[in-house]
């Protein structure tokens, strides 16, 4: 591959394959729905989906802002804890031997089984959500930075200790911004998976009156409302998508450095 080949397209091409690429999913979704005999019920047709997010739009939007809010506060909460554990881990040998095995068996627990738990420690709040969501968010941060932290040039390194630096400068001027791009990197990741947490969340227990769209989600499919559930999903989609959107700019913006490409200006 040629470094044509890899030289980005231009943002105005991107916009438009970005759109493009829905655009032809809802077509094609919209078209099945008509000529197949499949029970709306099952599965509602876009243009169903599309009215239910404007007939319900206040509530769709009040509860939206709800599990925004866990998702972002959660998301806040793992990208802090993941940075912290991974830089632990890379300077202590004793703490990766000893927390390594925990984070990777964190993940093993399923939803169904931490979200009761929590719900009973923490009650009906905002709290277990929250804790639900960093628990699950967490990893992708850890692993991403403290592989980083483990790639750094060990030349760049040495020449610090030759030049009198100590471990906490070498950490604060080499390592740290080479991990940066990593730990926002593991953010997007925990963007997608961090919305299902918080649906999951709300599954399991949500205070009278503050459920989010997990809320709506569970509701309609009781009530057999199938297209404000869909309504639901895809506002979740477009904040998950808007949300590492927003991610890969503060990576740019933080950490231009990691999107140089050979002969490019500083």
């Amino acid at each position: 591959m040629t470094d044509r080949d890899r030289r980005p397209l231009p943002l105005s091409v991107r916009v438009v394959l970005g759109v493009l690429g829905p655009l032809l999913l809802l077509g094609a979704w919209e078209a099945y729905c008509r000529i197949s005999d499949v029970d709306a019920l099952l599965l509602p047709p876009p243009s169903d989906v599309a009215t239910s997010l404007w007939e319900d739009r206040s509530l769709l939007w009040d509860t939206f802002l709800i599990t925004a809010r866990e998702i972002a506060f959660g998301l806040a909460v793992a990208l802090v804890l993941g940075v912290v554990l991974a830089i632990a881990m890379h300077l202590s040998r004793v703490v990766r031997a000893t927390l390594g095995p925990l984070v990777i068996g964190s993940q093993a627990i399923p939803l169904p089984v931490l979200a009761p738990i929590l719900v009973f420690w923490l009650g009906f709040g905002i709290a277990p959500k929250l804790a639900i969501v960093a628990v699950i968010c967490f990893f992708p941060v850890v692993v991403a930075t403290l592989d980083a932290l483990d790639r750094v040039d060990p030349d760049l390194t040495r020449l610090l200790r030759t030049m009198g630096a100590g471990r906490w400068q070498r950490l604060r001027w080499v390592e740290l911004p080479a991990a940066l791009p990593a730990a926002l990197s593991g953010a997007k990741i925990s963007v997608a998976i961090g919305a299902i947490a918080a649906v999951f969340a709300e599954y399991a227990g949500t205070e009278q009156g503050a459920g989010g769209l997990g809320h709506v989600i569970q509701s309609a499919q009781s009530g057999l409302a199938t297209d404000r559930a869909f309504a639901a999903v895809a506002i979740l989609a477009a904040f998950t998508i808007a949300t590492t959107g927003a991610l890969a700019l503060a990576q740019r913006l933080l950490a231009p450095w990691a999107h140089r490409r050979p002969g490019d200006s500083p």
